[in-house]
């Protein structure tokens, strides 16, 4: 969001708003398609079964298939799910005009080595269930490198966060619960209207009070050459400035740790180091000219 708009240069602050949001809805978009692409595969395994089944000269084993995937307990719920049906008769699926992306998918998954450990293993363990689809989607599925052409095809958005939104999709998996049956819920856009007005106010408070913490942001840096440090290390430090100083409810901490992670996560693999020690000293600067007094301690 800030990222972008910094580079851009001439763009108000309520067309990087209007961005953020369609960005976000994408985003979850791009959600649904992966739990959506799960159902494919067990939808292709299932009409694969049963074409083997209609050959004029079945063998054994076309008449009496390995059911263990298209009967995996999480993919039976996820069929089912309300949440992801009434998505999908709104919206529909982005898979209908892929064919030949599911079947050399499907040849992928079916060809690991996870794969045919999980087929030779007996049903009836729900558990387990969830953790080989949660497993197939990170280690096997989201290699696949077809998907990330398709997905460059549908949405600009969406390249950018894939790596994001798989682990919001594990994150469903793992929270699925076979006690809830078809009306498991999914993970929505925003949990409520405070979450979608906490986003708008950062983003708002983020651009607006960029300068003033930028100069906060050079006068701890000193000692670095500032032109050196990675420019989206420098974006982040604003918008955690923006969540501290805005945010009277979140404690310090809570903010520092959130934005270190994603630090990591977007950034250099020594961002999340470099991002602790400058805000700590922030934050430090913020207390003693109570600019902000509010819960949780400094890290030290």
């Amino acid at each position: 969001m800030a990222y972008a708009h910094y580079q851009k240069g001439e763009v108000s602050i309520q067309q990087t708003e209007n961005e953020l949001f369609h960005s976000i809805a994408k985003s979850h978009e791009m959600y649904h398609s992966f739990l959506l692409l799960l159902l494919e595969l067990k939808n292709f395994a299932e009409n694969r079964i049963e074409l083997r089944k209609q050959k004029k000269r079945p063998s054994e084993e076309d008449l009496n298939p390995n059911m263990r995937f298209v009967e995996n307990g999480f993919l039976v719920q996820l069929a089912g799910n309300e949440s992801l049906m009434a998505y999908n008769s709104k919206s529909g699926t982005p898979w209908t005009d892929q064919p030949e992306t599911i079947k050399a998918l499907f040849n992928v998954v079916t060809d690991s080595e996870m794969y045919n450990e999980y087929m030779a293993t007996e049903a009836g363990d729900y558990d387990a269930d969830k953790r080989f689809i949660a497993k197939l989607l990170e280690k096997v599925i989201a290699p696949f490198e077809s998907l990330y052409t398709f997905f460059e095809e549908q949405s600009v958005y969406w390249n950018d966060e894939v790596e994001f939104v798989i682990s919001m999709v594990v994150k469903t998996i793992k929270g699925f619960s076979e006690e809830n049956g078809s009306s498991e819920a999914l993970l929505p856009e925003f949990k409520d209207d405070e979450d979608r007005d906490f986003v708008q106010r950062l983003c708002r408070k983020t651009l607006v009070n960029q300068k003033d913490n930028m100069n906060l942001i050079k006068k701890f840096t000193k000692n670095w050459d500032f032109d050196r440090v990675a420019y989206l290390d420098v974006v982040l430090m604003q918008v955690a400035i923006a969540e501290i100083v805005e945010f009277k409810n979140i404690p310090i901490n809570v903010s520092l740790n959130e934005y270190i992670e994603i630090a990591k996560y977007y950034s250099t693999n020594k961002s999340g180091v470099f991002i602790n020690g400058v805000l700590d000293k922030i934050s430090e600067h913020l207390i003693e000219e109570k600019i902000i007094n509010k819960p949780g301690k400094v890290n030290k």
